[in-house]
């Protein structure tokens, strides 16, 4: 397949005209025709059709699509104010597009971003964060698959380790919080629990998620960005360092949604305590392994028990963080 395929070239492929669309979108689903009359008008237009899609000779862009340079700043505020309209899947969406459709155009001119409002609330069940499932879909039409899966896991890494919001233009946040996962339950509860907000309709939890709107895609837009060579990757901050206790240790193990960091606690050369820090596992299916698992460790003094039924690779990544914590006993 070429690298660009014409609209023409498209049209004849689906057996359709300009002037056969343009017929049946002003006939309408509602009127009443036969399908005999209908395909005889589509066929008499075909001529006519031909001549137009060869005029038009608009070309279509073969994944992915092109890239622009992102206006951090602008990115930032668009997904804060497009957040009030219909949530953080829209508004991370909405903000980039906007960009892309003002700097770029066609194809990204014929993608709305209210496609992206079922997104909030975690999906509706307080699933992954609307905000990155909006991202990674921008991400995903931008950049070759391996890219893709790079960044939005950078993105994920990004969000359960930094502090948010970090965006407040109105309403500042007295508590912002580190998100354990990247589920919208575990981001907004975390946050509520510590603010002492009890309804999700509080304006303090609102300016919250569409200051976490904002950060969101302002660090997509940075990090296409870097990856498209338009800007230099900021110096790497170094990653707070959590003050621990003579007999506690932090280990990394791989899950299916990225890195799970957890902290065991040992008394004597006994694992007591195993804490899950962070994950981007889903939640749901993910559950029963950090329900069972650290326990089940702690029963075994051993990293070698039963994996979770259905959570096989969340249960293997919390079996390798705490080796690597345990191996960390001693240095």
């Amino acid at each position: 397949m070429s690298k660009l395929e014409s609209r023409r070239t498209f049209l004849k492929k689906t057996g359709l005209s300009l002037s056969g669309l343009a017929f049946l979108s002003l006939a309408g689903c509602s009127q009443t025709a036969s399908s005999s009359s209908v395909a005889a008008s589509v066929a008499s237009s075909q001529p006519a059709a031909d001549a137009a899609a060869a005029d038009a000779e608009i070309e279509i862009p073969a994944h992915p699509y092109p890239a622009c340079e992102f206006d951090l700043d602008r990115v930032e505020q668009l997904a804060y104010e497009s957040f009030y309209e219909n949530g953080c899947c829209y508004a991370v969406t909405n903000a980039l597009l906007t960009e892309l459709q003002e700097k770029v155009g066609f194809p990204y001119t014929a993608i709305p971003a209210e496609m992206f409002v079922n997104g909030k609330t975690g999906y509706g069940a307080s699933s992954l964060c609307g905000s990155l499932g909006g991202a990674a879909a921008i991400i995903g039409l931008m950049c070759a698959p391996d890219d893709a899966s790079a960044i939005t896991k950078e993105l994920f890494n990004w969000y359960t380790s930094t502090n948010l919001p970090i965006y407040q233009p109105e309403i500042t946040a007295e508590t912002p919080t580190i998100a354990k996962t990247v589920n919208c339950a575990d981001s907004v509860t975390a946050f509520m629990a510590a603010a002492g907000i009890t309804e999700m309709s509080d304006p303090r939890r609102l300016a919250r998620c569409g200051g976490v709107s904002g950060d969101v895609a302002k660090k997509t837009a940075e990090l296409l960005n870097v990856h498209f060579g338009y800007m230099e990757a900021a110096p790497a901050e170094p990653a707070p360092e959590e003050t621990l206790a003579d007999n506690e240790y932090i280990g990394e193990g791989e899950g299916f949604g990225g890195t799970i960091r957890v902290k065991v606690t040992m008394d004597g050369d006994q694992i007591s305590k195993i804490e899950v820090l962070s994950h981007g596992e889903t939640a749901g299916v993910s559950d029963p392994a950090f329900e069972t698992i650290p326990d089940a460790i702690i029963a075994a003094q051993s990293t070698e028990v039963d994996a979770a039924a259905g959570a096989t690779f969340s249960s293997k990544g919390i079996m390798e963080a705490v080796n690597d914590a345990l191996s960390k006993i001693g240095t």
